[in-house]
């Protein structure tokens, strides 16, 4: 099992999330983040000035069975890519394991597929 996290533009989240439900990810969490990225300027928007070291964000975690992994990755780069700086990161890391609070059974069976 693998555990995904992306951080994506907050204007793309829809659009990332409704990718990810077409293709039978149907199970994800995800919240607004801020963090500090390399642009460090500032920018006038109908006359007033903003700051724009502090990036506004959404942070998407995903754990997926292995076979399911680069699909998902993949479904998040297609979605989320603007080409322009501060489309955001995708993080991989390993699962030990995980429980069903409601039966107590634990292992990747625990994670339903959806067909």
């Amino acid at each position: 099992m693998k555990r995904i996290e992306a951080i994506i533009r907050k204007t793309k989240f829809d659009e990332v999330k409704a990718a990810l439900l077409d293709s039978d990810i149907n199970w994800f969490e995800y919240h607004d983040v801020h963090g500090i990225g390399q642009s460090r300027q500032e920018r006038i928007y109908r006359g007033v000035a903003y700051n724009t070291d502090i990036i506004e964000r959404v942070a998407l975690t995903i754990i997926c069975r292995d076979v399911f992994v680069e699909p998902t990755i993949n479904v998040i780069l297609k979605t989320a890519n603007t080409g322009e700086i501060g489309d955001g990161r995708i993080f991989l890391s390993d699962v030990i394991d995980c429980w069903s609070i409601r039966t107590g059974e634990h292992g990747d069976t625990v994670l339903r597929d959806k067909k």
